[in-house]
């Protein structure tokens, strides 16, 4: 089934908090579920890579997806993350999708594969995940060594020939061009809404070029969604206004794997920034920086710790 109405707007991706010892933190999870809400996201994704799903065992994925869904509570669209090794795998997380009651899934080509994989085969996997999850599903496409860079051609054929393949979530580098790749060679509309990756960097473009939302991680979720409500108003210098502040959190988060984490950690939505494999390199003066940088985003946040 789809949505009767096409998505569209900041689909935003919930990380998975963990306590120090490792375990993941079902409470933390919880929390970070009502945050994305409370700042205006339109839509929840999840697990997927800024939800560090690569780290969960499978019965994690299931049982914190299941999370997700049962505190969302039907309040906005909840897209589940099915990637897997290969189509089999896939498919048995999207059975797993359908049966919680999410409103759609999304995944990249089999990852953790070296070598090219052909159309073929990649055509069966998201034949195997639409026919297990009968509902919406997206196409991530991301860039390797995790992802595939895969052509817009073949994005939309899939769309055009697997039912339920409706949506394309780009963001293979450059986006902005492959995202108008996508919409301008769509001439018979299979493709219901090309989203954003990459944080939010690139949305000013992606938003002339006709982006139907924005899948970003959900650490500043409500300046991510002040972003996106000035550009659908077409208020265009408040946008570049909002931009302007955002961008060095672009930079610092981009050179720095578990900043996401960090932020919620200190805009108090949960107790511990653990990843798991390895803490994020901070040091005091990054630590510094950082608390600057969100202090200066202040102004633009909705969401404060009661």
């Amino acid at each position: 089934m789809s949505a009767t109405q096409p998505y569209r707007g900041v689909f935003t991706i919930p990380s998975t908090p963990f306590h120090p010892t490792g375990e993941v933190d079902e409470d933390g999870l919880r929390r970070i579920v009502e945050f994305c809400i409370e700042c205006g996201a339109h839509g929840l994704v999840y697990p997927v890579n800024a939800s560090e799903f690569i780290a969960l065992t499978d019965a994690e994925r299931m049982f914190l997806t299941e999370i997700v869904v049962r505190q969302n509570d039907g309040r906005v669209p909840v897209i589940v993350g099915v990637q897997g090794v290969t189509r089999e795998a896939a498919a048995e997380f999207a059975t797993h999708a359908r049966e919680i009651g999410a409103d759609g899934v999304i995944a990249m080509p089999p990852y953790l594969r070296r070598g090219a994989l052909s159309e073929d085969v990649i055509t069966d996997y998201y034949g195997a995940i639409a026919e297990a999850a009968g509902m919406t599903v997206f196409i991530q496409n991301n860039m390797p060594p995790i992802g595939w860079d895969l052509s817009a051609e073949l994005m939309l054929r899939l769309c055009r020939d697997i039912e339920h393949v409706e949506y394309i979530k780009e963001e293979t580098v450059p986006t902005t061009v492959k995202l108008s790749a996508i919409v301008d060679g769509d001439a018979d509309g299979v493709c219901l809404g090309v989203f954003g990756g990459g944080g939010g960097r690139y949305l000013i473009e992606e938003h002339r070029r006709g982006v139907a939302g924005q899948m970003p991680g959900c650490h500043v979720t409500d300046v991510v969604v002040a972003l996106w409500d000035a550009l659908e108003s077409g208020d265009g210098e408040r946008a570049t206004r909002i931009y302007k502040e955002m961008a060095p959190l672009f930079f610092f988060e981009h050179q720095l794997p578990g900043c996401y984490k960090e932020v919620l950690y200190r805009r108090g939505v949960i107790d511990s920034p653990t990843k798991r494999n390895g803490a994020m390199p901070l040091d005091d003066i990054a630590s510094a920086y950082l608390d600057e940088i969100l202090a200066a985003l202040e102004p633009l946040m909705t969401w404060s710790r009661t």
